[in-house]
């Protein structure tokens, strides 16, 4: 891994929320983003029916992704790694489709992805009013929220099997919106290609550029088993764009923390972060020593080892971040001068108080309560999925028998069908890596609670880790969707009968789960979210919508143009292409190539831009997300930012932060002379 290098001087003109917004900055949401802006920076025109357009082509992924609809029969374009657990899921011991690549010649032979759904939004509606009355700042605000959001939602969306609705706080809750969406629940898998390809370069590149992968492939929507139709969708234009032209991303940034107190970020910096980060490279390690014993442990574990790795990477550019010192003085400048604002007015002063120091306070409850709170409630089971369908059983039985105002948020009637889908759809389940990840996760419980607390105790009881992880692997019955689903069906007197030893365990264990939840949102959430909607209030006051609120997995749009930047006196160029794919290859992994493309390097055009960079705004969730010219023309896949853009949850650096995207004119080129794609290259095409 190279070493990260950051630099946040720059930062200081332009940190969101901080005063206006400077350069190619801001994920916008799409009822107000600034084309006078974009006018006067690029001389071109973004209108209402452009953003329609778009808005009404980006798709996204429940699985945490982002895309974009390319064909009006339902075609979709997003990454491969936002899809390589429906290729693993449809791979077998015989067939490993991560490794060799999945190609189809017409709708018959595509196939179901389990778990995953798509959404297109349709609709934006501001509910402020509803959602935030005056009241809300009072005791039990909390759940006078969650109630008002509930109803909001199951007003909005009535015919739940076409549609979901969902309110989303915008501004720290500054804002409230309900996003209605089109979802489609049948998605099928057209193209991938192989793992290495899409990968190229593995985790030494990862967050680097040059960059050389092929990260792309093409899902289908499907309505009442056949393709659906999609007449908005974007236009596949197979050329790069040039150097310097102006470029779009829609797609759905999954969080970012630009607007946190500093206090937040102290306590991120010095308790979550290093604790989770110790967590995931020990996880890793337990991993690649679980994959080095055979190559059937390889193809289970590559793809979940993929997710592992890139949020080691991840966090490890944010805790640099953080640990800047001149980031730090930054923000500790920009919030004196916000509180200053503040102050200096007293209307001001009478509505918004003090609600830093409210803040500052809840860091104390924040740096007790996170160890339990981590271990029992928000990372219990580590990865294992028999664990998180047991609890999702468990508690969706508990929460679906109460009214609707009573229940955990995540389990409101707009909610349940998604969770419903994701708990039924069939998908394997490894039994070894199931016991690796119950393993690791119940001696972290006990190493960080230790072995006297009650609450690891009453995890394991007399039992060691490793014995209890495989008496409820080898036990439960819970891979089977069939069980499943007679679980949920039967509700709580099914779950009351279960004898599955997943199920009782987490029937034994989940009050303790639950009493410890309660305790984070009473003491950190409750107190640390009214302050911040009155941080937000301010914020409001003083800079209003001219800036854009953190990234809430929804849609935004940014703007940026084509564009390299200088790394250490180097000047570093937007494009690679297919040539130097052939010159950076070495015949061992990661920088091994397929056969098909060893096979093809005669065919192909190796001036073709293959990667390219640009100076859109971006965060994870944007994986997928489509790269748009000005005339509303799809020319690449968003699959990757550079080292720099990795601080981007915390602010934007317009010197270095990059985005790097798949261009179209790599993935036609492909298509053709390498997999041979005719029938999907004329879609595209729109023939």
């Amino acid at each position: 891994m190279q070493r990260l290098f950051v630099v946040f001087s720059l930062l200081a003109a332009c940190l969101a929320g901080a005063g206006p917004v400077f350069a190619d900055e801001g994920m916008w949401t799409f009822d107000n983003f600034p084309s006078a802006a974009v006018a006067s920076a690029y001389g071109v025109t973004i209108d209402k029916a452009w953003l329609d357009h778009v808005r009404l082509s980006a798709v996204r992924l429940t699985s945490g992704c982002s895309a974009a609809a390319v064909s009006g029969g339902g075609l979709v374009m997003t990454n491969h790694h936002c899809v390589v657990d429906c290729v693993q899921a449809l791979s077998t011991s015989a067939r490993d489709l991560v490794k060799d690549g999945f190609l189809t010649d017409g709708p018959a032979e595509e196939r179901k992805c389990p778990g995953m759904q798509a959404e297109i939004l349709v609709g934006i509606t501001d509910v402020t009013d509803r959602v935030k009355p005056d009241a809300a700042v009072t005791a039990g605000r909390g759940r006078a929220r969650d109630n008002a959001q509930a109803a909001v939602e199951r007003d909005g969306c009535p015919d739940a099997a076409r549609y979901r609705c969902q309110v989303i706080a915008f501004y720290r809750g500054g804002q409230y919106e309900l996003y209605r969406y089109r979802i489609y629940d049948d998605v099928r898998l057209v193209f991938a290609p192989e793992f290495a390809m899409a990968f190229f370069g593995g985790d030494p590149d990862n967050f680097n550029f040059p960059r050389y992968d092929l990260d792309v492939s093409f899902l289908r929507l499907y309505e009442d088993g056949q393709p659906a139709a999609t007449p908005d969708h974007l236009t596949w234009n197979p050329a790069a764009p040039r150097a310097g032209e102006p470029v779009f991303v829609a797609g759905n940034p999954g969080a970012t923390e630009r607007l946190l107190t500093v206090a937040q970020l102290e306590t991120q910096r010095d308790v979550a972060l290093p604790v989770a980060q110790l967590q995931r490279s020990e996880l890793r390690g337990r991993m690649l020593q679980y994959m080095a014993q055979g190559p059937e442990q390889k193809r289970l574990a590559a793809a979940p080892l993929f997710g592992v790795e890139n949020s080691f990477k991840v966090y490890s550019g944010r805790q640099i971040t953080l640990g800047d010192a001149a980031f730090m003085d930054i923000k500790r400048r920009d919030e004196a001068a916000l509180k200053r604002r503040v102050m200096n007015s007293a209307s001001l002063r009478a509505e918004i108080g003090d609600p830093w120091s409210k803040i500052a306070d809840a860091q104390a409850a924040y740096a007790n309560l996170y160890l339990p709170y981590r271990q029992l409630e928000a990372g219990a089971g580590s990865l294992s999925e028999l664990f998180v369908y047991a609890r999702t059983l468990v508690r969706a039985a508990a929460e679906r028998a109460r009214p609707p105002g009573d229940r955990l948020p995540e389990y409101s009637d707009a909610r349940l069908p998604l969770i419903r889908k994701d708990l039924l759809d069939d998908r394997p389940v490894d039994p070894e890596l199931e016991r690796l990840y119950l393993v690791f996760w119940l001696s972290k419980t006990r190493e960080y609670l230790t072995a006297d607390d009650p609450d690891a105790k009453a995890l394991l009881g007399k039992e060691s880790p490793e014995a209890l992880a495989a008496r409820l692997v080898e036990g439960s019955r819970l891979a089977d969707p069939a069980v499943r689903r007679a679980l949920w069906d039967g509700g709580q007197a099914a779950i009351a009968a279960s004898d599955d030893p997943m199920i009782r365990f987490v029937r034994a264990t989940d009050e303790r789960a639950r009493r410890v939840r309660g305790m984070w949102e009473l003491q950190v959430a409750a107190p640390s979210d009214t302050a911040t909607q009155r941080v937000a209030a301010a914020r409001f006051a003083v800079y209003g919508r001219s800036t854009y609120p953190d990234a809430t997995f929804s849609l935004r749009l940014t703007y940026g143009k084509v564009a390299g930047w200088t790394e250490r006196g180097r000047a570093v160029d937007p494009y690679t292409r297919l040539a130097g794919l052939y010159e950076r290859a070495t015949g061992d992994d990661p920088y091994r190539l397929p056969p098909r493309w060893l096979a093809a390097r005669e065919r192909l055009d190796g001036a073709t831009v293959l990667d390219l960079t640009t100076t859109n705004d971006i965060i994870g969730g944007n994986s997928g997300s489509p790269l748009i010219n000005a005339r509303g023309q799809v020319v690449g896949a968003v699959f990757d930012g550079n080292i720099h853009s990795v601080g981007g949850d915390y602010g934007y650096d317009g010197a270095r932060n990059r985005t790097i995207a798949v261009s179209t004119a790599a993935i036609s080129e492909a298509l053709d002379k390498v997999y041979g794609r005719k029938q999907l290259l004329a879609e595209l095409a729109g023939k």
